[in-house]
């Protein structure tokens, strides 16, 4: 079970580090997919966070119903707190961010 949990740990950052860099060709990493932009990324990463926590919902609702296997609520709602983890982690870049644009002097 750890081992396959890692398994899809190392999986997921892979995946997601081919989305960040795209199509590279000679640009030193900084070449995206064609046509896919910053918030275009943004967006399918929230997505994705509203698709993890309805997942949880749901095993948790089977649970209740005694319909589901506590290994799988577990990993849901296990992938649904790294998932708010993340999404809070890049809110508070983003308002560090705006707040020290702010900070600039014009």
């Amino acid at each position: 079970m750890a081992n396959t949990t890692i398994n899809n740990a190392v999986a997921a950052y892979t995946n997601a580090a081919k989305a960040l860099t795209g199509a590279v060709d000679g640009d030193n990493g900084a070449a995206t997919a064609a046509g896919e932009t910053f918030g275009d990324l943004l967006k399918q990463a929230a997505t994705d966070s509203v698709k993890t926590g309805a997942e949880s919902e749901k095993q948790s609702l089977m649970a209740t119903a005694g319909k589901a296997n506590v290994t799988d609520v577990v990993s849901a709602v296990s992938a649904a707190e790294v998932t708010l983890q993340a999404v809070t982690a890049v809110r508070d870049k983003a308002v560090g961010a705006y707040q020290e644009i702010l900070r600039m002097p014009i």
